[in-house]
C-alpha cells in the first residue's frame, strides 16, 4: 500500500514525507526549540528538570584529551553506553554490557579493547556521527537493565518504545526489537523488528521487519503480536509530558523499560520517521487530523492520555 501515488496514500490515511515535513514538522515544530531534542545532553537535563526519569549520566567527554578518563569513569560499573550527543538514527552508540578487570564486552560477548573505545569516542568528538558532521560531545550513560518481561522478544539488545505525540496527545506507538541482523540495536533500518501497539492497552497489533509483515521474531521465534508492554500508562504520560518540555507539536518519544527504575526517556525526535505506520499496518493521518479539528486543546497530561486511549485505539 506504500507504493501508491501521494493522493492515494492520503486517501488511505498514510502520511507521506513531504506532507509530514510541510504540514506537521514545518508548521508545529518551531526551529528555535530543535536543540532541545537534537542535543541528547540538553534533552536529559530538561527531562530531569521536569521530573522525567532518564538513564543515569556517568559523565561526558568534551575534548580529545579527556578520553583517557573513561576507564576511571566506568571502573565500578557493570556496563555502560557511549553515545554522541547530537547523533541520529542510532549511529555511534557503543554498548558495553560487561566490565571485567579493565576489559569491555559487547552484548554479543565480543571484547572491545580500550584502544577501540578511545578511537570510537574520538570519532564521536570529531562529529563522525553527528547531525551535519559538527564537533560533538560523547555521553557516557549507565547501562539499562533489561526488563525480563521482554525475554525472547529481543535479540541481545534492549527494546525501546516509540510514541508519536501530536499537540500533547499520544496518537500512535510501536516497540522496536533488536535482531541478529540489526546487531542488537533497535533500529528498523538495520533490521530490527517493529511491532505496532494499541494506544489504549499497549498490546501488540502487527509486526514488520524490513517493511515486510512477520508473525514471529526471526531469531527467537516468539509470537510478536502476543507482546504486552507493561507500565503502559506511565509510558503514555511520559510521552505526553514531553510536549510541554520540548514545546514541539509533532514529536517522537523514545523510551525504555528498566527492570529496577521502570520507564526511562531515552531521547526525543523533532523529525520522527514514518515507518511506525508500517509497523501498525495503518496510517497516522486520521489521528493527526482528529487532533487538528479538536476545539479544546487546553487539557492536562492526564486528560490528554485518557482522551487518546478512547479515540486513538486500534479498535476505536
Amino acid at each position: 500500500m506504500f507504493l501508491a501515488n501521494p493522493s492515494a496514500l492520503a486517501r488511505g490515511g498514510i502520511l507521506g514525507m513531504n506532507k509530514r515535513n510541510i504540514d506537521y514538522i514545518g508548521r508545529y515544530n518551531p526551529r528555535k526549540f530543535y536543540k532541545r531534542v537534537d542535543d541528547k545532553l540538553t534533552t536529559k537535563q530538561l527531562a530531569l528538570a521536569n521530573d522525567i526519569a532518564v538513564p543515569d549520566l556517568i559523565g561526558t567527554v568534551i575534548e580529545q584529551h579527556e578520553i583517557g578518563e573513561i576507564p576511571a569513569m566506568v571502573n565500578d560499573k557493570d556496563g555502560f553506553v557511549i553515545k554522541p550527543s547530537k547523533g541520529s538514527g542510532g549511529k555511534g552508540i557503543l554498548v558495553v554490557t560487561k566490565v571485567e578487570n579493565g576489559r569491555y564486552y559487547k552484548p554479543n560477548g565480543q571484547e572491545v579493547t580500550p584502544s577501540e573505545v578511545y578511537r570510537h569516542v574520538s570519532n564521536v568528538l570529531s562529529g563522525l556521527f553527528s547531525l551535519g558532521g559538527n564537533p560533538d560531545v560523547a555521553i557516557v550513560e549507565g547501562l539499562i537493565q533489561f526488563d525480563p518481561v521482554f525475554d525472547g522478544y529481543s535479540y541481545e539488545g534492549v527494546p525501546d518504545i516509540r510514541l508519536i505525540v501530536f499537540k500533547g496527545f499520544p496518537i500512535m506507538g510501536m516497540i522496536r526489537l533488536s535482531t541478529a541482523a540489526s546487531d542488537g540495536k533497535a533500529n528498523l533500518h538495520q533490521g530490527a523488528v517493529g511491532v505496532g501497539v494499541d494506544i489504549a492497552t499497549g498490546k501488540g497489533l502487527h509486526a514488520v521487519q524490513f517493511d515486510t509483515p512477520i508473525d514471529l521474531h526471526p531469531d527467537t521465534q516468539k509470537e510478536l503480536t502476543a507482546i504486552q508492554v507493561p507500565q503502559w500508562d506511565t509510558l503514555l504520560h511520559t510521552a505526553s509530558k514531553a510536549y510541554e518540555m520540548s514545546e514541539l507539536g509533532y514529536l517522537g518519544t523514545d523510551m525504555v523499560l528498566d527492570k529496577y527504575k521502570g520507564p526511562l526517556l531515552l531521547e526525543l525526535n523533532a523529525r520522527p520517521g514514518l515507518a511506525i505506520q508500517i509497523a501498525n499496518g495503518r496510517g497516522i493521518l486520521g489521528n493527526l487530523r482528529h487532533v487538528e479539528q479538536m476545539k479544546n486543546h487546553n487539557m492536562s497530561v492526564e486528560e490528554r492520555v485518557a482522551y487518546a486511549k478512547i479515540h486513538f485505539s486500534a479498535t476505536s
